[in-house]
């Protein structure tokens, strides 16, 4: 009896990546949602392809580095999204201020 994994990562990385399509599509059409938008998609979407080609890699090392990449994309989208939230937090908060 084979038990199918509950997490497979591959499938949980595509459906992030799907998430990050629809968040930069509702960012506003502004110089700065475009900005965000356009580096929340590079960053976000990049990890499920470089863990597809990690399942292909040559060795050991190859393996472990092709993850790295991965895992740097995710920091990489994480602090992108929480530091542009804190900046239009702040800009909000200014700019309904007085």
């Amino acid at each position: 009896m084979t038990k199918e994994r509950e997490y497979d990562l591959e499938d949980r990385l595509i459906d992030y990546a799907v998430r990050i399509i629809k968040l930069s599509e509702a960012l506003p059409e502004t110089k700065a949602g475009k900005h965000v938008s356009s580096q929340i998609l590079r960053s976000g979407t990049s990890p499920a392809p470089n863990y597809g080609e990690a399942q292909s890699a040559e060795s050991k090392a190859d393996f472990i580095h092709k993850l790295k990449v991965s895992l740097k994309e995710l920091r990489e989208i994480s602090v992108a999204i929480f530091s542009k939230l804190f900046q239009y937090q702040q800009l909000g908060s200014r700019c309904t201020a007085g």
